[in-house]
C-alpha cells in the first residue's frame, strides 16, 4: 500500500497531526533540555541508583522469562485453537493494558496477599509470601507485561497463516515437528519483538509494583520507583533516571517497530 505525498494531504489534517506530534515531543524535549548533562555520570553511579538498577534488571529479566514461557502457548491457543469463550479470554489478556496499574496492584494484593484469595493457601501450605518481596515485584511486572508479548505473537501467527504447516502435516510431519521446524522459525522475529516490548514494559512498571511489592530499597525499589522518590528530594537525580528509562524505551521501540506495527 502506497501513501500520498505530504503536499497532497489536506492542510487541516497535517496541522492537527503536527499538533499531536508536538504534544508528544514537547515533554521529551523538555526532559532532555533540563538534563544535568555535566553531572549525569556522578548521579547515575550513586549507591541507591545502582541498587535500583540492579533490582530493575533482575525483576524485568525474570518477568520477561516468565512472559516467554506463559505467553507463547497462550498466543498460539488464541490464534490457532477455537477456544470456548475466546473473546473473554482475549479480553482478560488485554485487561492489564488498559487497567490502571494501581488497580492491578490492588487486585494482585487481594489475590496473592497473605489473606488473599489464593495467597492465603500459598502462605499456609508453602510458607510463601509474595507482597513486599522481590518475587512480588516480578509477579507485578509479569502481570502488566504479558499482554504486550501475547498480542504481538498472536498477531504474527495470524499473519503468517497455516499453509506451510498444513502442507507439512499432509506429508507426514507430526505436530511437534511442525511446531519446531516450521512455526517457531517463522515466529522468532515476532517473539523477539514481543519479548523486547514486554521487557521494556516490565522495566518501566510503577503502579502495580509499588502497590503490591512496595518501595523497599535493594529489594523492590526499581528505577521508576527510585525516580518517583528522587523527584521530591533530588530532582536532578530524578531527571537522570528518567533519561535512562527514556533511552531504554527508544532503544526497544525503534528497531522493533516493524515487528508489531504493519508497514506499507
Amino acid at each position: 500500500m502506497t501513501g500520498i505525498g505530504l503536499r497532497g494531504a489536506p492542510r487541516s489534517v497535517v496541522a492537527v497531526a503536527a499538533a499531536a506530534v508536538l504534544l508528544l515531543a514537547l515533554p521529551v524535549l523538555a526532559l532532555v533540555q533540563r538534563a544535568p548533562w555535566s553531572e549525569l555520570t556522578s548521579l547515575l553511579i550513586r549507591h541507591e541508583v545502582v541498587d535500583a538498577l540492579g533490582v530493575s534488571l533482575v525483576v524485568s529479566l525474570l518477568a520477561a522469562a516468565i512472559v516467554l514461557v506463559l505467553g507463547t502457548p497462550l498466543a498460539w491457543m488464541l490464534a490457532r485453537v477455537d477456544l470456548p469463550l475466546r473473546r473473554l479470554v482475549r479480553a482478560l489478556v488485554l485487561l492489564p493494558m488498559v487497567l490502571p496499574p494501581v488497580v492491578g496492584g490492588t487486585a494482585l494484593l487481594f489475590a496473592l496477599g497473605r489473606r488473599g484469595l489464593f495467597g492465603q493457601w500459598l502462605d499456609r501450605w508453602f510458607d510463601l509470601t509474595l507482597p513486599f518481596t522481590t518475587a512480588g515485584a516480578v509477579v507485578a511486572a509479569t502481570f502488566v507485561a504479558l499482554p504486550f508479548y501475547v498480542v504481538t505473537v498472536e498477531g504474527a501467527l495470524r499473519t503468517i497463516g497455516e499453509d506451510l504447516e498444513q502442507v507439512a502435516s499432509t506429508l507426514g510431519a507430526g505436530p511437534v515437528a511442525v511446531l519446531r521446524r516450521i512455526t517457531l522459525p517463522r515466529l522468532l522475529p515476532a517473539m523477539g519483538a514481543g519479548l523486547a516490548l514486554a521487557w521494556a514494559r516490565a522495566l518501566g512498571e510503577f503502579g502495580a509494583t509499588i502497590t503490591f511489592a512496595g518501595n523497599l530499597p535493594g529489594r523492590t525499589q526499581t528505577l521508576p520507583l527510585a525516580t518517583f522518590q528522587a523527584l521530591e528530594s533530588d530532582p536532578e537525580a530524578a531527571i537522570a533516571l528518567s533519561l535512562v528509562l527514556l533511552a531504554v524505551s527508544l532503544a526497544v521501540l525503534v528497531p522493533t517497530r516493524d515487528r508489531w506495527l504493519p508497514t506499507r
